[in-house]
């Protein structure tokens, strides 16, 4: 069985996908063995929900560190699911191969410091992009700079607005987020 800590530090809606297709067997061989928020926020509720481990380590300059004292040493993989704290390159270079994020976008356009959320999706509308999507990427210590695992694009329509495009970056999540990390476990499917 192999061990996910998953990193939040909003609703948890990426969260409760990677529970339910553990639960449904479209993830395999695998279980979320802790959860971690960088403040309060509800995907603390849902691990508790879950009976999952889970610990509120407050965003700041040591959030690096602390978040390495908790992670078990036995950790397959660390999932960034809607995390928007910044892990130290230390951190990073130590877990080499075995952090991903999800990005609502198609890296590497639109990635970056200040890229995350609305932000992204308003500036695939000022930059006239005809597509947009989702990426699952290898998490460096260069942000958003890691290699794609996954990626799913879909068409920008002139009556897209930021608002739409979100809805359609979240329900790409929904559909890669589980095939990339059966991917990097090495589960096939």
């Amino acid at each position: 069985m192999k061990n996910i800590v998953i990193l939040v530090s909003g609703s948890g809606t990426n969260l409760q996908r990677i529970i339910d297709t553990i639960d449904s067997g479209e993830i395999q061989n695998a279980k979320v063995s802790l959860v971690v928020a960088d403040r309060e926020c509800y995907g603390l509720e849902r691990a508790k929900n879950h009976h999952i481990d889970h610990v509120l380590i407050p965003r700041g300059k040591n959030f690096s560190n602390e978040l390495g004292q908790v992670i078990p040493k036995d950790t397959d993989l660390i999932v960034l699911a809607g995390f928007l704290s910044i892990l130290k390159p230390e951190f990073c270079v130590n877990w080499t191969g075995k952090i991903i994020n999800i990005h609502p976008a198609l890296l590497p356009k639109f990635g970056g410091k200040g890229m995350w959320g609305m932000h992204v999706h308003n500036a695939v509308i000022e930059a006239g992009e005809k597509e947009s999507g989702a990426t699952v990427h290898f998490v460096t210590p260069g942000i958003d700079e890691g290699e794609a695992i996954l990626q799913k694009s879909f068409e920008v329509t002139a009556e897209d607005t930021p608002e739409t495009i979100a809805e359609k970056v979240h329900h790409i999540e929904y559909e890669i987020f589980p095939k990339a990390i059966n991917k990097v476990l090495g589960n096939n499917s």
